[in-house]
C-alpha cells in the first residue's frame, strides 16, 4: 500500500479496489500529514469495502450509522451519535472490531461507573443502561450482517437499570395548589392542565394545533411531536406507533381550551398553540413550585401524575396504556410501586375478609352451644 508525497509536504494515497458492482475502481485521498496516516486510511477503506472486521471500531461505526440512518428519525439519529461520540468512541475508537473482548467492555463499563460530573454526581442507572444498549446494538449489527462470531457487549452483561427505582408524581391536591399559582399566564395554565389531565408527552403537547381538537366529542387527536433540533423547530411523528391515538378530555378542560382559542384572533388553526419551548415550561414549573410550596418534580412527571391518578381511580393497566400511548402494557405496569395507598387498601380489605371468617366461626360455635 504505497503512499505519495506532494511538493507541499503533505501525503496522499492512490489505489484500486473492487466496488459493489464488481468493477475495478480508482480511489485517491489527499491531505495527510504523514505517510503513516495515508497508508492507514487506505487500509481502513479497503477493510470497510470488503466487509472485513479487521477495520477499527470507528470505521465500522461510521458504516453502521450510514446504513441505519434511513430507518431512524432524525432526532433519534442525533441521540445515537451523541452517545457514541461522547460515551463509547473514546474507549473503543482504535480497536479492531474482531479484537474487542468482553473484558474490554467490562473495563469500559467500570470507567463509566466511576465517572463524575462537576457536582460529583454519577450517571443515572437508566442512562448507563441506554449507553450499554447502544454499544451492544453496534456489535449485534456486526454479528447479524458482517459475520462477527459473538457480541462481546452481550457477553459482558448490561449495566444500570431498565427503569428508575422511583417515579416522582403529584397528587391531585398538589397539582391544584401548583396550578393556582400560574393562573396569571393563561398559556402556561392551560399547558400544564393538558399535561396533567390528559397525560400527554411534552413533545405531543407542544405540537398541538387547534385542528387537533374536536369539541363536539371533546377529544384531542395525537399524531405528531415537537422537537427542537439544531436550533430549529421540527415536527416529527410521535414517539411510537401506539402514540398515535385519540385522547378524551374532561368537559371543564374542553371549555377552558375553547375559551383560549376564542382569544387567538390572528393564529391559524394549523399553527402550534403553545409556541414556547420546553425550557420555558421548565422555568414555569420552578416558578409554580416556589410560589405554591409543593415539591419540585420534572415537567415529564406530570405524565406520571396522570397515570397515578387513573390507577387511584381504579382503571385497568390496559385502558391506561391505550390512553397515554404506551408501546406495551409492561410500561404501564412499571408504575405499580408508586401507589402505597392501594397497598393499604388491599390490606384493609383482606383484614375485613379475615374478620368476616372469624365472626362466622364464632357464630357457628354459639349455635352449637
Amino acid at each position: 500500500m504505497p503512499a505519495y508525497k506532494h511538493n507541499n509536504g503533505s501525503w496522499y494515497c492512490m489505489f484500486y479496489y473492487r466496488d459493489w458492482t464488481g468493477n475495478n475502481t480508482k480511489k485517491k485521498k489527499m491531505g495527510f500529514k504523514t505517510k503513516r496516516e495515508a497508508t492507514e486510511w487506505e487500509r481502513e477503506f479497503l477493510d470497510r469495502n470488503t466487509d472485513s472486521l479487521d477495520m477499527n471500531f470507528e470505521s465500522f461505526t461510521d458504516l453502521y450509522l450510514d446504513e441505519v440512518k434511513s430507518r431512524l428519525k432524525y432526532n433519534t439519529l442525533l441521540s445515537k451519535k451523541h452517545i457514541i461520540d461522547k460515551k463509547i468512541m473514546p474507549f473503543f475508537k482504535n480497536m479492531k472490531m474482531s479484537n474487542v473482548r468482553s473484558i474490554d467492555v467490562i473495563r469500559w463499563q467500570n470507567e463509566l461507573l466511576q465517572t463524575r460530573d462537576d457536582k460529583d454526581n454519577s450517571y443515572a442507572p437508566t442512562y448507563l443502561r441506554t449507553i450499554h444498549a447502544q454499544l451492544s446494538a453496534i456489535f449485534n449489527y456486526a454479528v447479524k450482517f458482517y459475520g462477527l462470531k459473538i457480541n462481546p457487549a452481550a457477553l459482558a452483561g448490561s449495566m444500570g437499570k431498565k427503569s428508575a427505582d422511583e417515579m416522582d408524581f403529584w397528587t391531585k391536591e398538589e397539582f391544584n395548589l401548583f396550578i393556582k399559582e400560574i393562573g396569571d399566564k393563561p398559556f402556561s395554565y392551560e399547558a400544564f392542565s393538558v399535561l396533567y389531565w390528559c397525560g400527554l408527552r411534552l413533545g405531543e403537547l407542544l405540537a398541538l394545533t387547534e385542528n387537533d381538537f374536536n369539541f363536539n366529542k371533546n377529544i384531542i387527536t395525537i399524531n405528531k411531536s415537537y422537537q427542537r433540533i439544531e436550533g430549529k423547530d421540527v415536527i416529527t411523528d410521535p414517539k411510537t406507533e401506539m402514540s398515535n391515538r385519540v385522547v378524551y378530555i374532561p368537559d371543564f378542560l374542553a371549555e377552558d381550551m375553547r375559551l383560549l382559542f376564542s382569544r387567538l384572533y390572528e393564529q391559524k388553526k394549523n399553527e402550534r398553540i403553545f409556541s414556547f419551548t420546553k425550557s420555558f415550561l421548565y422555568k414555569e414549573m420552578i416558578r409554580g413550585c416556589e410560589r405554591s410550596g409543593v415539591k419540585r418534580i420534572r415537567v415529564h412527571d406530570l405524565r406520571h401524575s396522570h397515570v397515578s391518578l387513573l390507577i387511584e381511580m381504579g382503571f385497568s393497566p390496559v385502558s391506561i396504556s391505550k390512553r397515554v400511548g404506551h408501546e406495551s402494557i409492561d410500561i404501564t405496569l412499571q408504575y405499580a410501586h408508586m401507589f402505597p395507598s392501594k397497598q393499604q387498601q388491599m390490606v384493609d380489605m383482606l383484614n375485613e375478609e379475615a374478620l368476616k371468617d372469624v365472626q362466622a366461626d364464632n357464630n357457628s360455635r354459639e349455635r352449637k352451644e
